[in-house]
């Protein structure tokens, strides 16, 4: 079971954004900007193009409000999106508010946020989440 399976099932505690049936969007604790979100299929499945064909599109479906929601919490120039996959197991998406290139750059040190910004990040972006 991966990392993202406890956090999907509760075993893990999260800042949630949104969920469905088939995914769970929720708060990068390691983020690289203020707002960058995680969004897994609750399926495990481990490299992004195993997934099933039909949760693909379903996928950027379900992204799609929750990046809008990003870029109206937290405004930039775009909301980037990313897969690479290496350090869980499990398939994940990256939406993150950026204004340049260097903003996705993961090699950069990622913020450290207290319990209280997480959920002040949280609660801007479901205020304004539109399904």
């Amino acid at each position: 079971m991966s990392v993202f399976t406890k956090i999907i099932k509760g075993e893990i505690p999260s800042y949630r954004i949104a969920e469905n049936d088939s995914f769970y969007a929720f708060l990068d604790i390691a983020p690289l900007v203020k707002g960058h979100v995680l969004i897994v299929p609750k399926e495990e499945v481990d490299k992004f193009f195993d997934v099933r064909d039909d949760l693909l599109g379903e996928w950027l479906l379900f992204a799609k409000p929750v990046a809008k929601a990003i870029e109206k919490a937290f405004p930039c120039n775009r909301v980037g999106v990313s897969v690479i996959g290496l350090e869980v197991p499990h398939a994940h998406m990256h939406l993150i508010p950026i204004n340049t290139a260097d903003d996705m750059n993961f090699g950069r040190p990622k913020l450290k946020l207290s319990k209280s910004e997480f959920e002040e990040i949280q609660a801007r972006i479901i205020s304004v989440l539109v399904y």
